[in-house]
């Protein structure tokens, strides 16, 4: 009879998959294809800001033009990913559609007139707007309306960077700290492939990085098969993966400070994306380079960029930090994006700089810093390891996973996402209830 009951159990997972695909095959098209829109649009901002640069003289006015967007229209959508996230964790008032052409349409501004922002925040908004709307007409539950966000968050990740499995993890990873429910395990993947395939198939093609350094490191065995030599690498890089951590710990801290300060002393509201342009444009005076805006995965004047980061000599002792700070002030002045991109930017070039003063590989030091800094600043350290397989080969999989880790213990229990929970401290075996990094912080 347990024979019969565990066949027909297998029957119902059958259906059950079944039922989650044909309800998600809708959302990842639509979310897939606003993500090529997106990133189509994005190359063409970023293409024409290069081209006249005189453009970035006009960033306080695309502040203003943001500011009042989301004050007439945006109502609760201005809190971007940690609305999804707290949609997620407790569902009530549900996202409002206008979120994703509102954030993509701000996003394009933002890079347009010379903001320094990223992509993966404009990517997961529209996809938990999209998932949303779905939810509503598919009249779904609670818990299933859950999994179909986080879905939706998968399917935006997956697409904008062209790692699948990466946005299936990211999307459960980074819902609380120390935790993962596998309940959506499945759906996430599928809406994340599915996304990815529909982004691909129109033309879209995304950054291809390489790591030419092949460690002798594959597994454990061979850890200890080449010890006396490879301890070493492996020493520089936790030590790597340490700074890597503080420096996520950093941005994120310093984010928090400049949009607790502006609200502190800026009360009119209308100022404060003025005085984040000036201070985006004075900086860049300052440095004598615009290298720090935009996306800053590539450089046509063959300045510091992430790609020429890889290389020796690719980026400058301080080009993390001024990318730090100039994306600090973007997004925390009113100005739309992501942060995961910067935070690419600033661990590549925070890596080739390790690099340089260890004498260690420059590209392994530039690719773990990519990883590990966008791992210790979304305490996701997991998908960022998956990341670096699916980026750049599983050749050095293990220095991927000791940076990785290592950084989401160094960033403490800090993150850019305020609504993340932190379920399992980083310092204890469990909390006496699930907090919130905001909540955290209040409480300091």
């Amino acid at each position: 009879m347990n024979k019969y009951r565990y066949s027909f159990e297998q029957v119902k997972i059958a259906k059950h998959l079944l039922y989650w695909t044909a309800l998600i095959i809708p959302i990842a098209i639509v979310t897939g294809s606003l993500v090529a829109l997106f990133l189509w649009l994005l190359d063409w901002a970023t293409a024409t800001r290069w081209q006249y640069l005189w453009l970035i003289f006009l960033l306080p006015f695309a502040g203003l033009l943001i500011t009042f967007l989301y004050k007439t229209y945006g109502k609760n959508t201005e809190a971007g990913n940690n609305l999804i996230m707290d949609e997620i964790h407790k569902p009530g008032g549900g996202i409002p559609f206008r979120m994703a052409p509102l954030v993509l349409f701000s996003t394009i501004v933002t890079h347009l007139f010379g903001g320094s922002a990223g992509r993966e925040g404009t990517a997961v908004q529209m996809g938990g707007s999209i998932a949303s709307l779905f939810s509503k007409w598919y009249k779904l539950k609670n818990r299933n309306k859950r999994i179909l966000l986080m879905c939706g968050m998968a399917a935006g990740f997956g697409a904008v960077f062209g790692t699948p499995i990466t946005g299936a993890i990211f999307a459960m990873e980074v819902l609380a700290i120390g935790s993962i429910k596998y309940d959506a395990l499945i759906p996430c993947l599928i809406a994340s492939i599915l996304a990815d395939i529909t982004c691909a198939a129109y033309g879209i093609h995304h950054t291809r990085y390489n790591i030419a350094f092949v460690g002798k490191i594959h597994s454990t065995k061979q850890l200890l098969s080449y010890f006396s030599f490879d301890f070493l690498l492996l020493f520089k890089v936790i030590v790597a993966g340490a700074a890597f951590g503080l420096a996520s710990y950093l941005f994120a801290e310093t984010s928090h400070i400049i949009k607790d300060t502006s609200a502190k002393y800026i009360h009119n509201k209308w100022i404060t994306p003025i005085a984040g342009a000036a201070l985006v444009i004075g900086i860049s005076y300052l440095l004598g380079t615009f290298d720090y805006l935009g996306l800053g995965v590539s450089n046509p004047t063959g300045g510091v960029s992430i790609l020429a980061a890889f290389h020796p000599h690719g980026a400058d002792t301080w080009s993390w930090l001024w990318k730090l700070i100039l994306t600090a002030i973007t997004l925390s002045t009113g100005f739309k994006g992501g942060e995961v991109t910067p935070l690419f930017f600033i661990g590549a070039t925070l890596g080739n700089t390790l690099a340089t003063i260890s004498g260690s590989p420059v590209d392994l030091f530039a690719g773990l810093g990519f990883i590990a800094v966008f791992a210790g600043a979304t305490n996701t350290p997991l998908a960022c390891t998956l990341m670096g397989v699916e980026l750049f080969g599983s050749n050095n999989v293990v220095y991927y996973a000791v940076a990785c880790f290592t950084a989401y213990y160094f960033s403490g229990h800090s993150g850019i996402y305020g609504s993340q929970r932190v379920a399992v401290s980083k310092f204890h075996l469990t909390y006496n209830r699930v907090h919130t990094i905001k909540e955290m912080k209040q409480k300091k």
